[in-house]
């Protein structure tokens, strides 16, 4: 008991790490809280600092999904346990206690610990997003439309009761965090792939 709650609040330390905020700091760019959209996030580094930022941007934010779920796999911890560190981590980017509780949207957080939590589970996740982005060229919604669909996955893929109520959590904490992107979307003036991305509030 006491080795999974030091891991759901080591998961949650662990995402409260700020990948965007971290790497603009290293390379001199601007507070990414503060430049353009004013999301901490690899979308906004980009904009702030170009490709290598945003790289290492993003490889954080996945990261810090993965580890903390591999852990708790690794020290044989039940699916519910798991699921909770995976959860602990996305929060952690949400509000990381270390920078004031702004953080990111979690998407790169979110997959990360999906992918750790089941392989087949994370590349239906990943078949939608590139067949969503693909066709519509929006990476919100391709992000979004996979989100939503995880928690079916998972039902169908595990048969996980914790994975799936987990993942529906985190859908709905997704939906939210990108309210301005889905308002974007239904006005028709969300950037898409490939576009000069616009500095909206909250992109």
């Amino acid at each position: 008991m006491l080795q999974s709650v030091a891991l759901v609040l080591g998961a949650y330390l662990v995402g409260s790490f700020a990948s965007a905020i971290l790497v603009c700091r290293a390379m001199g760019l601007p507070d990414p809280r503060e430049g353009g959209s004013g999301n901490p996030g690899a979308t906004n580094v980009l904009r702030l600092g170009g490709k290598k930022a945003a790289a290492l941007t993003l490889t954080g934010d996945v990261l810090k999904g993965v580890l903390p779920v591999l852990v708790a796999t690794w020290l044989d911890e039940s699916p519910p346990v798991r699921m909770a560190v995976g959860f602990a981590a996305f929060l952690g980017h949400l509000f990381p206690v270390f920078f004031g509780f702004r953080g990111g949207k979690g998407v790169a957080t979110a997959f990360g610990a999906l992918v750790a939590l089941s392989g087949s589970v994370g590349l239906a996740a990943v078949a939608t997003w590139v067949g969503v982005a693909a066709a519509t060229r929006y990476s919100s919604l391709a992000a979004l439309t996979a989100s939503v669909l995880a928690p079916a996955y998972a039902a169908f893929l595990t048969g996980e009761t914790a994975y799936v109520v987990g993942l529906a959590l985190i859908a709905v904490l997704l939906l939210v965090r990108h309210r301005g992107n889905i308002g974007r979307l239904l006005a028709g003036t969300e950037s898409r792939i490939g576009e000069k991305a616009k500095a909206a509030p909250g992109a």
